[in-house]
């Protein structure tokens, strides 16, 4: 009986723990998860929101790196799904979550008239 009653004694001395030790103990799982947030996740939701603003702003002329791995030009953009020309006369109605990057249509650069030239500062000043 005796070693009964001191077991129980001991029980009861063990469960009354201080606050603050239980917040020591959890403070490591918090700094894990706040390293874990910083470093993985906060980054992903941002390529993510990049790559939904991307396939948002699909345009006519576009190059398209298909998820198989094939590119081609979009001939056509709808709501969801876009026509996209693969190879000469092949053509392909693909759904807009399935492109996994868009190369934006580069306009060419309005030429330089030939015979033009800058006004001199000279010439500014006397005006």
């Amino acid at each position: 009986m005796f070693f009964i009653s001191s077991a129980y004694a001991q029980g009861t001395a063990a469960a009354s723990a201080d606050t603050s030790s239980m917040i020591m103990q959890f403070l490591p799982f918090v700094l894990i998860f706040v390293v874990f947030y910083m470093l993985l996740l906060r980054p992903q939701q941002k390529r993510a929101r990049e790559h939904r603003t991307k396939l948002d702003s699909i345009r006519r002329g576009d190059r398209v790196l298909l998820g198989g791995g094939i590119m081609g030009k979009v001939t056509k953009a709808g709501t969801d799904e876009l026509e996209v020309e693969i190879a000469d006369g092949v053509r392909v109605d693909v759904l807009r979550a399935t492109i996994a990057e868009v190369f934006n249509k580069v306009d060419p650069a309005a030429p330089k008239p030939t015979g033009a030239t800058s006004p001199k500062k000279d010439d500014i000043a006397e005006k």
